[in-house]
């Protein structure tokens, strides 16, 4: 008997697998235990699947597959349910550091009307060989399939485009981006509309979902670092995204990402 649990952070929806004590899916079944339980006709449905590890380096581990089996090198709201459930557990205190593929990421925990969990992400990596993106230089405004595109790597890479207008002929577009050989694994692609000095709005198609999610929290902060970097918006950002919102503040190069995440359901496999 397999028990999981069901989260999610603004819509973006996770299964996570304890194994802060022992292996529960064994490293070869990973990939494939992600595609059969994210199935949401004939699994639990998901966007990903979240294993909670032990860590030499830090509080707790994390690990994250993606619906499509492909392992992902970090989420923004997946972070934000692991914490969730960790702080639940009681594995972790208010104040923790979460490994990750992508690194060792800080956080910190408060109540506020709900638990929000605010996550250090870091350094956003605009060179070209830190996204990867073929090519030497910043990623900035390259005109691709029509658009303008910006690119960043928040722990994951991203393409930035901003539009006027956040309708669902984008989608139509965004696999070419997805897709184009001028990134070597790929990349996320999001649309921003900026509201105004402190507040966008941001629909994601995510690279191993292969569709839109109603949230993305690593999209969330390349949308708002990059809009900052092109004078659109100030350093503390409002993103509103079909799930709910977060808020984004960049400062000492760092930019920090400030949301929930909420219980859904337990279960047994």
């Amino acid at each position: 008997m397999i028990y999981f649990t069901k989260l999610h952070g603004n819509g973006n929806d996770f299964i996570l697998i304890d194994e802060y004590r022992e292996e529960i899916i064994p490293e070869i079944e990973k990939s494939s235990f992600a595609i059969k339980y994210c199935d949401r006709r004939f699994g639990i449905g998901a966007d990903g699947v979240l294993y909670l590890e032990v860590s030499d380096s830090a509080d707790i581990g994390m690990r994250i597959f993606n619906a499509d089996g492909s392992e992902a090198e970090m989420c923004g709201n997946g972070i934000r349910c692991l914490v969730r459930y960790a702080l639940d557990k009681g594995y972790i205190k208010e104040a923790a550091r979460v490994e990750t593929l992508a690194g060792v990421l800080s956080i910190t925990s408060r109540v506020a009307d709900g638990i929000w969990i605010m996550v250090n992400m870091g350094k956003p990596e605009f060179a070209r060989e830190k996204l990867p993106a073929k090519g030497t230089g910043e990623f900035i405004q390259v005109n691709m399939h029509g658009y303008e595109v910006s690119a960043v790597n928040t722990g994951v890479p991203h393409a930035v485009i901003f539009v006027d207008s956040l309708d669902d002929t984008l989608f139509a577009d965004a696999p070419k981006i997805r897709y184009d050989a001028m990134f070597p694994k790929g990349t996320n692609v999001n649309f921003a509309r900026v509201d105004s000095n402190n507040e966008i709005s941001v629909r994601t198609y995510e690279r191993g979902v292969e569709g839109e999610t109603l949230s993305c929290g690593t999209g969330s902060v390349a949308c708002a670092v990059v809009a900052h970097k092109l004078g659109k918006t100030g350093d503390r950002v409002k993103v509103n995204t079909k799930g709910g919102e977060l808020v984004i503040t960049i400062k000492d190069d760092a930019a920090f990402m400030d949301g929930q995440a909420e219980l859904v359901f337990k279960g047994t496999i």
